[in-house]
């Protein structure tokens, strides 16, 4: 598939989100190369009337000034050093960073900064950029603050990450670049999702994933199961009926009506990665980060 990239400076670099997690977001790219058929950033695209369909991953905009602007923004008086959250509407290690380094380019400046970050990917290019994540890690803590990374790996199941995660690289060579990242010192954890009904919640599906991120020292791992807005919603269903055309009617009465299940539907899966986590012990095992040094005292001389 042909995919065009289009090189274009932004004006802001952070975005104030709502209803998440985290109250600010950075994205040095918009749209994926990944083409997750469950994306839920489909439905975004939607409400902004931009293609949701198989058309989505096809341009992908380059923000070619975003750290320079970013540097701006963190050096403003208004700026209290809040956290933000990196890749949570396009991957920031998809295939073009590596000619375009964006991503690296930000995360030096988020360093310089010493600000706290979060990053969610699915990319194991972020190997490459480990020195600039050991920095960012040093620097952050010695604030009191923090940097981590999030691997996406909802399923170890061939079929099914082929399936529905054309563009991204496999799963196991995602654990390995967690590994890498562990060792360096950098929290990275994973996180299960979208879990997809009936294709990759049975039980040894998911103890599989919970051991692979044991094995190579996740620091943590959480599960959700799959939503579908509109935009997501028709693209993914259209998906399933070329795909699994037997689980199409089991889908349309799951999500008959609404986008998220219920608690009935998600909390057994979610219960269940858990006592998995418990079960094989992943935990936070990063190295400690040395005490920062006190602060000196201003000293007064007596007269």
């Amino acid at each position: 598939m042909r995919i065009e990239y289009r090189e274009e400076p932004c004006r802001g670099a952070l975005n104030r989100v709502k209803g998440m997690p985290f109250e600010w977001s950075l994205n040095p790219y918009m749209g994926c190369a990944h083409r997750c058929t469950f994306c839920y950033v489909r439905a975004f695209e939607l409400r902004a009337e931009r293609p949701s369909d198989d058309r989505y991953g096809r341009s992908i905009r380059v923000k070619t000034n975003i750290a320079e602007v970013l540097a701006r923004e963190l050096a403003r008086s208004s700026w209290s050093g809040e956290g933000i959250a990196i890749g949570a509407a396009t991957d920031p290690y998809q295939p073009c960073e590596g000619r375009y380094r964006l991503t690296r380019a930000c995360l030096e400046v988020l360093a310089a900064a010493a600000n706290p970050f979060s990053l969610i990917t699915r990319g194991p290019m972020i190997v490459r950029d480990l020195d600039v994540l050991q920095a960012a890690t040093a620097q952050a803590a010695a604030r009191g603050a923090e940097v981590s990374v999030m691997f996406s790996i909802p399923t170890l199941d061939d079929e099914v990450w082929r399936t529905t995660e054309p563009g991204t690289a496999p799963p196991r060579q995602r654990l390995r670049a967690l590994q890498e990242l562990v060792e360096g010192g950098v929290r990275a954890s994973v996180g299960m999702a979208p879990i997809l009904p009936g294709l990759s919640d049975r039980p040894e599906q998911l103890e599989a994933v919970v051991v692979a991120a044991r094995e190579v020292g996740a620091t943590s791992i959480w599960a959700n199961l799959l939503h579908l807005r509109p935009g997501t919603r028709e693209h993914f269903l259209a998906a399933l009926s070329r795909d699994w055309p037997d689980e199409l009617e089991r889908y349309e009465r799951l999500y008959d009506g609404r986008a998220y299940l219920p608690a009935g539907e998600t909390q057994p899966v979610r219960d269940r990665v858990r006592a998995l986590a418990r079960e094989h012990g992943v935990r936070d095992r990063r190295p400690r980060q040395p005490a920062p040094p006190p602060r000196p005292e201003q000293l007064t001389l007596a007269v």
